[in-house]
């Protein structure tokens, strides 16, 4: 008697009649995909940064790839490497991807030499997220120092786009020099339209400044914190957030209530390659983002 296995059809699954969710490796291997996408125009900022507008060719793939504020994404250039980028766009535009590259290597060097058209590659979207369902209900700070404006955009569209959820948002970015300022074409529109306070400062001043000058912490100054009510989430570099962080914590507020991105430690994405291991923590799977406790918890973590 032979025995006879029923025909089984797995697109029949439920499973398979959803969407992929591009933020749970249980469904999808984002780590091994790869999108095909076109650069459709590359904004220049300063001499050394780029803002790039990547879209992903197959429309329902781009339907369908989702990001949270905070995450990265891996940026291919075929036959020449890859590298990871924070995106810098809302989370609700299907239109395009806002990653914002520095020319600082070989990888990169390349891709600024890209024209609008240019076929690139990326994978993701890799890592963990700016918790802002958590801060609903209380008053944010944005504190971003030089390039850590970039990964700061996608939680002030959130913001704007769910405006009343919360209440006084406040950023705060300085800079070594006026040169070095990104975005400033949007600071104004941030101020009114989108309803948050903002506040700039560079480190030296040049002929046409007429604005601060100092460090980043002279900015709290002009600045009433409610340590009860208040989030802080801190982009830029590492040494900045031990006298950020810190500055705010004699101020009273937690530290499990101020985030930070190690995005600057990022490699491969996957946590193979081992350059952004802290101890036995992998910043690029257990991060980008944390809060300020744990970093003060991972030996040379900053």
């Amino acid at each position: 008697m032979s025995l006879q296995i029923p025909h089984h059809d797995i697109n029949l699954e439920p499973s398979m009649s959803k969407p992929p969710d591009f933020n749970r490796q249980s469904v999808l291997m984002h780590t091994e995909r790869g999108f095909k996408s076109e650069v459709i125009s590359i904004v220049p900022l300063t001499t050394q940064e780029k803002l790039f507008h990547i879209r992903i060719c197959d429309p329902c793939e781009r339907e369908n790839f989702t990001f949270l504020p905070g995450q990265f994404v891996m940026l291919e250039l075929p036959g020449c490497g890859e590298v990871p980028i924070s995106i810098s766009s809302s989370t609700s535009n299907k239109e395009f991807i806002a990653l914002c590259v520095r020319k600082v290597g070989k990888v990169t060097g390349m891709l600024h030499r890209l024209k609008q058209g240019a076929i690139v590659g990326i994978r993701g979207p890799f890592g963990t997220h700016f918790p802002m369902e958590k801060m609903v209900g209380y008053n944010i700070l944005l504190i971003a120092g030089g390039l850590g404006i970039v990964p700061l955009r996608s939680p002030i569209y959130w913001t704007k786009e769910h405006r009343s959820d919360y209440k006084d948002i406040t950023v705060m970015y300085g800079a070594k020099e006026p040169g070095q300022i990104l975005f400033d074409y949007q600071f104004e529109e941030w101020r009114k339209i989108y309803g948050l306070k903002m506040l700039t400062i560079v480190q030296e001043a040049g002929e046409n400044w007429n604005g601060r000058v100092g460090l980043i912490t002279e900015l709290f100054k002009e600045v009433t914190i409610d340590p009860d009510n208040t989030f802080a989430i801190v982009c830029g570099p590492p040494v900045m957030f031990k006298f950020v962080c810190g500055h705010l914590s004699n101020l009273g507020l937690p530290r499990q209530r101020m985030f930070v991105s190690l995005e600057r430690r990022m490699h491969c994405g996957m946590g193979k390659c081992c350059r952004c291991n802290v101890g036995s923590t992998f910043t690029c799977l257990d991060g980008p983002v944390f809060d300020y406790w744990t970093v003060m918890n991972l030996k040379e973590a900053i």
